[in-house]
């Protein structure tokens, strides 16, 4: 807010000097019209013209009150100047050329006192003393300038008095909506964070201890160790506030890398289910090049698949088929199982729904599934390159 208020001051203080400097300027042309005032007169006043725009100019890079009080007594000078005894131009001539000094450039010095009660008095006594200099310039009733006049003042400390309440206004609608947006985007970084842990835990401590309670039918006493041992330094990693990224799956590697031929890393997921029980035939593309997070998201879907395929099918062999585009890399993940309803499916179920799904989707990609009871499953995964 400090800054804000500094740079709201500087905002009325360059408009001061602009509509001051402009106004001193056009006055002091009316003033040097022929028959307006006399030779020595105008000389005589010509000093005053100068410190009244040095003290303008000086009101735009100061707050100091000493230019603004200069600047209005240099103005009032000039009023004062013009009528000396000895003139005989006409009045009316006088009036017109009046007008820019009194409803201009010293009216412009209230955009910078409307804050505070002491420059308040000071606007207020200023106005009042110009406004009477003008009325001795132009004699009789209440005229066309002495309304111009006021009209100029009074715009002049309307538009200080709104820009000074504006800004702060608008200052504190935006850090309010900064504070919505960091408190929306904290929400929406916890949630990520919360569903990327549920995704790591069910792919890989979750899966462990379903093997456990199923006493690990099916599976190798070695493989159910090994990936036991994988899981535990997962967890420790955990522990100690890293991150893992997981580079394929049961394989957590702290350390992400830019670019990942997929070829490399489908035989670690094909020796993985291999050890459980699953044998797994490849078919097709053999090296595609992904960056590492879209492979990440890949590679875990897909071996989230052929879990399922391995804990609900009834079989002992999967195909998956890799093929790709000029944008695209799918695999297609085929068992001849005995299928199911997908009308069915749980959706309160993290496994396939948050696991494969939304995994893809935060990359781009998307999944399709396919299948009936005694005909198999087929899943399409479909990332971006």
């Amino acid at each position: 807010m400090e800054l804000i208020a500094k740079e709201r001051d500087r905002l009325l203080q360059r408009s001061a000097r602009f509509i001051g400097l402009g106004s001193t300027a056009v006055a002091l042309v009316c003033f040097s019209v022929p028959g307006v005032l006399q030779l020595a007169t105008l000389l005589s006043a010509l000093p005053l013209f100068i410190v009244l725009a040095f003290s303008l100019y000086r009101v735009g890079v100061s707050q100091s009150l000493v230019w603004i009080v200069l600047g209005i007594l240099s103005g009032l000078g000039i009023l004062f100047v013009v009528q000396l005894p000895g003139e005989d131009q006409a009045s009316s001539s006088l009036g017109t050329a009046i007008m820019p000094l009194a409803a201009g450039a010293i009216a412009s010095f209230a955009v910078v006192l409307t804050a505070g009660v002491g420059r308040i008095i000071l606007l207020v006594v200023a106005f009042l003393a110009t406004l009477v200099l003008a009325e001795l310039a132009i004699p009789g009733p209440v005229s066309v300038q002495d309304a111009q006049i006021m009209i100029g003042w009074v715009l002049a400390a309307v538009f200080g008095y709104w820009l000074s309440a504006s800004i702060p206004r608008a200052a504190r609608r935006i850090y309010s909506i900064g504070r919505a947006h960091r408190a929306e985007r904290q929400a929406s970084e916890t949630e990520a964070q919360r569903r990327q842990g549920a995704r790591l835990l069910h792919d890989t401590v979750l899966a462990t201890l379903t093997l456990l309670a199923h006493s690990g039918v099916g599976v190798a006493a070695s493989a159910l160790q090994q990936q036991s041992g994988e899981d535990a330094r997962l967890l420790r990693q955990l522990r100690l506030g890293a991150t893992p990224v997981p580079q394929s799956s049961g394989v957590y590697n702290l350390e992400p890398v830019e670019e990942t031929a997929l070829g490399t890393t489908l035989e670690s997921v094909k020796q993985r289910f291999g050890r459980m029980g699953l044998e797994v035939s490849w078919h097709g593309t053999g090296q595609v090049l992904l960056p590492s997070d879209v492979l990440d998201a890949f590679l875990l879907a897909l071996a989230e698949c052929l879990e399922n395929v391995r804990r609900h099918a009834g079989v002992t062999d999967a195909h998956v088929t890799i093929t790709d585009d000029e944008s695209t890399v799918r695999a297609m993940v085929t068992d001849a199982g005995v299928g199911f309803n997908i009308s069915d499916i749980d959706e309160a179920r993290l496994g396939f729904k948050d696991s494969v799904v939304a995994r893809l989707k935060d990359v781009g990609g998307n999944a399709r599934l396919f299948s009936s009871p005694g005909a198999g499953t087929t899943v399409v995964l479909e990332v971006p390159k």
